[in-house]
Formats: structure tokens, C-alpha cells, sequence
């Protein structure tokens, strides 16, 4: 790391958050084909112009980075964003990017960050530490309601901005997350205030930051189109390219169905099919005019219930549901066996994850399932659909197109002990939206992250109506998450996500499903893609054969 000024303490919070990222880069490290692995060393010279059109399964709500807690979302403004500080995938250590040098108070409260000099925003204003102090504000104001902006940056007490190039963050405790959070170059880039207050409401669909991408156009239900920053001076130095990008053009078209997905590969209507399933990986992995790029995502894909729904409120219930999953099933249905049966919250690649998970007790029992309703006075009837005081066992699930296999396997599972289940399949948008507002019974979703306090996201009290959509509201779990947030030393920290992971198995808010292998296509027409831990693809060294 290159800091500026630090003394013996702060070098030992240092360590910790540097553990903390090497914890969450734990499995192995983002990976491509064999023939990948030779192709990339091809022998052409990188050359200027083209386009790069990249298929992608949905399309964000918005491209307003605070508004936003949409992966869509995240991966796009990734291209047109950046971040204080960057995570370098070869040394797994967090360095400087927007930022020249930080540094920390022996206390842990207050960082110092001096910004580099000579970088502007797409509008042409120049980023200024008084940026980032607006930034930070909006994410953290009440009125922005950012689904992430608490999560992100509610450790920061206050933001100072000394001069052009000096910020300040005030904390109101030391944190082990903050600095992980603000290498994440979609949420915590910097807004252009002059766009923000121009565009108003519209700014989602008008952004502007400082990476080497430049918003161009939305077209609803289509694309949207980036131009190349032809200004950006300030690549991070893990990449070849530090400069503006080689092609003309990035084009994100999305393709929600995979073999209209697959067919505009085939084609050339696109260069890269992103989030490929498995299923029709294996096909290209020999073939000549493609390349397969696969990693492991920070994350996990889960069944969440809501526990203000009458029948689903209790636990007996929500255990049975969780007896009745045959995890590996969905692995090997879904995915072909490329990934890992979760059984906790928190991904096993990610710092913070309890192996004894899988000892907790809600592991595949269709017997022990049927037990479960029998004794919460849910019994069978002749019509296979069992029933309480009149009422028969129904829920709805609220799915999407790329969720709709592992739905029709928990829909199958879940009628053998008598649980009639109705998919109703969303937009991915809409999905989340109505799961927040707690418009659903179950539904099934997935999340990334590079820290185990996202599970303050989902379980804590004051995420209701927002992304605690099981409206968990668990006072004990409150408190641990808190504690989670606020303590350093790592050895105590993993003991509290511990606890954590164990109440939230326990009353079965979740039932935890699998982790994945994300799959991307790559054609040959296209050089130098690669692989980031957060959102997938990252194209800065990425060049176009025409």
C-alpha cells in the first residue's frame, strides 16, 4: 500500500481490513478456459475503434448509482465510474486509485484521503474533494432513500472537505467494512453535482462520473450505449491500459431469454453473453471462435419468506420448507453441478462464514418437513394440498426469467409435503420492488458482496421496506449485527457473524441454495477481456479485431 502518513496503530487496522479482503478473496481467483488462458496472449497489437456489444440477462432500474441495488445497475455504471481506492485481484490488497495516497488515525476515526490532481467528470468539471463531500451527503441523506447508501457509509459520522485535493471522513466508530466499500467503483464513485442538479429526477438515465466510459444513450427495453472517455488519464495499475479505451463504443443489449441470448452470439449480434448458464457452457468450451470465462461469484442465491405473511410467520412452517429443499438437486439442475450447495447466508468463499453451517440442522429431510407441518396443525387432504381451520397451504413465489428452473424445482419439492406453490414470474426490477414493499411470500433471489456485514442489508430491522424483504425484525439480531459492523479484531468479528448465521438458519428467514460459477461467452473478435471479483467483466485492457 502507498500511504502517505501512518503509525504503528493504524498499520494494525490496516492489517485487519487487508485481512478482510483477503478473506473475502479466499476461493480461487477469477479463472478462464485453457484456451482463454493461450488466446489472450495472441499476437496482434491492441488496435483503436469498434464497438463492444455485450448481451446482458436484464436491465437496470436505474443508472443513478445511489437509487439503485441492482447488479444490472452496478455492473454498468462499474464502466463509467471509479472509486477512491481499488482492489488489486493479483496482490489482494486494496491501493489508491482516485485517490493518491489515504492514510488513518491511530484511533481508527478519522481518514485522510488526497485526491490526484487532473481528473475531471464526463461534463468536464474537475473532481474535487468538495465532490466527494457532496457525494458521500446525497448517499447518506435521508431524502436520496438509497437502498445502499446506510449500508455503504453509515460508519461515516461526518465529511470534510480541507481543500480542492484533501477529504476527510469522520467516523463515529472504527469500521472493518468502510474501506472495502469504497473500492466498489458503482456505488461509491463520485458524482458530478452540476449533473445531479441539472438532470434532477432524470439524472438515473443521464449519468456522469469520471471512468473511461461515457453514458451515451438508454433505449428502453433495448440498450444502452457508452462512448469512449477519451480525457480518462487515470487507470489503476493492475491494468495494461491506464488510458482511454481502445474501442469506440460499449453497447449493453439486453437479452432476456438464453437462446436468443446464444443465437445473437452465434451471429455476431453481440461479442460477450454475460451470465451464461451452465447448461450451455459445455458446447463452447472447444470451440475455436470462443472464448469461456468463468469465476466464482462472491455470493449466494437464496429462497427468502416473508415472516409478516400469516402462514409463513411461523417457524415450524418455515423449517418445513427448509427440510424439504434438496439443495444438491437444484446444483446439479440448475448449474450442472458448476458451484457449491449453500448452507449459510454468507458465501464460504467470504470472511466471516461459520463451516459449522452445515451442521445446524435444516439439512434435506422430506420426513422431518412433513413432522414440521404436522405439528404446526397443517394436514394433509386427499387432494395432495394440505390444510388449516379451512385454509389450504398456498403461496405465491416471485420469480424471473433467470430463476425460473431452480422455481420449478422448489415448486416440485415443496408440493411432495403439500405446499401448493404459484410462480409468478417479474422483471427482475419489478421483483425487487414488490419484494421490498413486502409484496410477496416467498420469492427467490441472489446477492454479491465483498463483506459478511451485507447481511445487515437483509435481516436488520431498519431494512424493512427496503432490502430486508423476509421484514425480519429480531432485536438480538439487531444488536449483532451492529456489533459485527463496529468491531476490528477479526477473531471476534468472525464469532458474531457466527451467531448471526446461526439465528438466521435457526428461524429459517432463509433457506440458503447455492452458490454459483458465472459463465461468460467470449468472441474471438474481441481481445482482452477480463474477469473482476464484484460485477464480472472488466474491459479497460479489452480491444476490438474488426
Amino acid at each position: 500500500m502507498r500511504i502517505r502518513t501512518i503509525t504503528t496503530t493504524s498499520i494494525a487496522l490496516l492489517l485487519c481490513l487487508i485481512v478482510l479482503v483477503n478473506g473475502c478473496s479466499s476461493a480461487p481467483a477469477p479463472s478462464a478456459s485453457t484456451k482463454e488462458q493461450e488466446e489472450t496472449g495472441r499476437t496482434s497489437e491492441p488496435k483503436k475503434g469498434g464497438t463492444i456489444t455485450i448481451g446482458y440477462p436484464a436491465e437496470p432500474d436505474s443508472l443513478d448509482v445511489q437509487k439503485s441495488a441492482m447488479i444490472a445497475s452496478s455492473l454498468i455504471t462499474s464502466f463509467m465510474g471509479g472509486a477512491l481506492v481499488y482492489y488489486d485481484p493479483q496482490t489482494q490488497e486494496i491501493k489508491p486509485s482516485l485517490a493518491e495516497s489515504y492514510s488513518i488515525s491511530e484511533d481508527g476515526k478519522k481518514w485522510t484521503f488526497i485526491l490526484r490532481t487532473g481528473i475531471t467528470f464526463h461534463d468536464g468539471t474537475p473532481l474535487t474533494a468538495r465532490a466527494y463531500k457532496y457525494t458521500l451527503g446525497r448517499a447518506l441523506d435521508p431524502g436520496t432513500a438509497s437502498p445502499l447508501g446506510e449500508y455503504m457509509f453509515g460508519s461515516i459520522q461526518s465529511i470534510e472537505a480541507q481543500d480542492d485535493r484533501t477529504l476527510i471522513l469522520n467516523l463515529k466508530q472504527p469500521s472493518a467494512q468502510l474501506l472495502s466499500n469504497l473500492w466498489d467503483a458503482s456505488i461509491s464513485q463520485p458524482l458530478s453535482r452540476e449533473a445531479v442538479e441539472k438532470h434532477g429526477s432524470e439524472y438515473g438515465r443521464n449519468p456522469v462520473s469520471v471512468g473511461p466510459w461515457k453514458f451515451e444513450n438508454w433505449k428502453t427495453g433495448e440498450s444502452i450505449t457508452m462512448v469512449r472517455n477519451d480525457a480518462y488519464q487515470w487507470g489503476n495499475a493492475f491494468t495494461k491500459n491506464q488510458g482511454p479505451p481502445a474501442a469506440d463504443k460499449l453497447v449493453i443489449k439486453f437479452i432476456k431469454d438464453n437462446q436468443t441470448m446464444m443465437a445473437a452470439l452465434e451471429s455476431g449480434a453481440i461479442d460477450i453473453a454475460a451470465n451464461v448458464p451452465a447448461k450451455e457452457v459445455k458446447k463452447y468450451r472447444d470451440r475455436d471462435k470462443v472464448t469461456v470465462l468463468e469465476r466464482m461469484a462472491w455470493g449466494v442465491n437464496f429462497l427468502e419468506m416473508n415472516t409478516e405473511n400469516e402462514i409463513l410467520r411461523d417457524v415450524q412452517v418455515r423449517k418445513a420448507i427448509s427440510l424439504a429443499i434438496n439443495k444438491e438437486a437444484i446444483l446439479n439442475g440448475v448449474l450442472q453441478g458448476e458451484g457449491e450447495v449453500a448452507h449459510s447466508p454468507l458465501p464460504s468463499s467470504l470472511f466471516g462464514y461459520d463451516p459449522a453451517s452445515a451442521e445446524y440442522g435444516n439439512s434435506f429431510n422430506v420426513e422431518e418437513a412433513k413432522k414440521q407441518l404436522e405439528a404446526a396443525g397443517w394436514a394433509m387432504t386427499a387432494q395432495g394440498v394440505r390444510e388449516k381451520a379451512g385454509k389450504p397451504l398456498t403461496l405465491n413465489l416471485l420469480s424471473s426469467e433467470n430463476w425460473s428452473r431452480p422455481s420449478q424445482l422448489v415448486q416440485g419439492m415443496l408440493k411432495s409435503i403439500g405446499i401448493d406453490v404459484k410462480i409468478q414470474t417479474l422483471d427482475q426490477a419489478t421483483l425487487i420492488e414488490s419484494a421490498g414493499k413486502g409484496m410477496f411470500d416467498l420469492a427467490i433471489v441472489g446477492y454479491v458482496d465483498n463483506d459478511p456485514n451485507a447481511l445487515s442489508l437483509f435481516f436488520h430491522s431498519k431494512q424493512i421496506n427496503s432490502l430486508n424483504h423476509s421484514r425480519v425484525n429480531n432485536k438480538q439480531l439487531d444488536s449483532l449485527l451492529e456489533r459485527g459492523l463496529a468491531t476490528i479484531n477479526q477473531k471476534e468479528r468472525a464469532k458474531i457473524y457466527a451467531d448471526i448465521q446461526r439465528i438466521v438458519i435457526e428461524e429459517a428467514y432463509w433457506v440458503p441454495l447455492y452458490m454459483e460459477k458465472e459463465f461468460y461467452l467470449v468472441s474471438d473478435r474481441v481481445h482482452g477481456v477480463g474477469l473482476q471479483p464484484m460485477y464480472g467483466l472488466t474491459l479497460q485492457d479489452s480491444w476490438v479485431d474488426e
